[in-house]
């Protein structure tokens, strides 16, 4: 008898999504890996493939476009494809003022970051509740927890995320599906580079921890079911901190942060 299970990845050409896909791979679940890169994706998908001989399938998608969540579950339902394991790992953010900012980035920002890691949620939920198993894991972020002054977009997605995840889960916890908010702090995962965010006092003054560290974290929470997962022990502490401290003096805080270093 099969026992192998499938995760559905997005955002799984690099980074945290990446190191997911290896993370999975290795404990012989088969997998359904989403990103824009094709050639990233069947280069993963080959090293997969062979190295642990699971079953890879793979969608060069750009999941910023409006329903794009549902098309890829549809060619799941058209192969027969069941996902046990659903991880929304794809986003992106945008460093500025936002009265400087563009629009359509952030736009497309809101549509990925949310509407279509919800859609995502959605439908395979509905499944997952159906036959009573499955696990969600949704990569928020520690900037959830408070506002960004010149990220003020990319916090308010990640905000939606960690809330939208822990009301979920309190939904279905008893239907035998945990929804997982992932909270890891800036990664050594490309973003920072993406984000415009290189000249950041945030950049300068920290190491940040590896892509891999924080997708080992992430399975393992998931797993677990738990419902809030935060990495590492001084990103646990500053988001304990956030609820004691004036807001307003957090606002001012996270904008000297993420100002330019000289």
């Amino acid at each position: 008898m099969n026992t192998s299970k499938t995760a559905l990845i997005t955002g799984a050409s690099g980074g945290i999504g990446l190191e997911l896909a290896r993370v999975h791979a290795s404990k012989g679940d088969h997998l359904v890996l989403v990103a824009r890169s094709a050639d990233r994706l069947s280069a993963l998908k080959s090293e997969l493939e062979q190295r642990w001989k699971v079953r890879v399938t793979f969608f060069a998608t750009d999941l910023s476009l409006p329903d794009a969540a549902r098309t890829i579950y549809n060619e799941l339902k058209n192969q027969s494809i069941s996902v046990d394991y659903l991880i929304n790992n794809a986003g992106f953010g945008e460093f500025g003022f936002f009265h400087e900012t563009n629009w359509e980035r952030e736009e497309k920002m809101i549509q990925l970051n949310i509407t279509t890691l919800t859609q995502f949620t959605k439908l395979f939920l509905k499944d997952m509740v159906a036959r009573g198993s499955g696990r969600i894991m949704n990569v928020a972020s520690t900037a959830a927890f408070q506002p960004g002054p010149t990220m003020a977009v990319y916090y308010a997605t990640k905000a939606y995320v960690l809330h939208f995840s822990e009301a979920v889960n309190n939904e279905v916890r008893d239907k035998g599906v945990t929804v997982t908010a992932l909270c890891p702090g800036p990664t050594e995962s490309g973003f920072q580079e993406a984000a415009s965010l290189k000249g950041s006092r945030l950049v300068s003054l920290r190491r940040f921890p590896s892509s891999e560290s924080v997708a080992k974290y992430g399975y393992k929470a998931m797993m677990k079911g738990k419902a809030v997962a935060i990495h590492g022990g001084l990103n646990v502490l500053l988001t304990f901190t956030v609820r004691l401290t004036p807001r307003w003096l957090i606002v001012r805080l996270i904008r000297f942060v993420q100002g330019k270093s000289t």
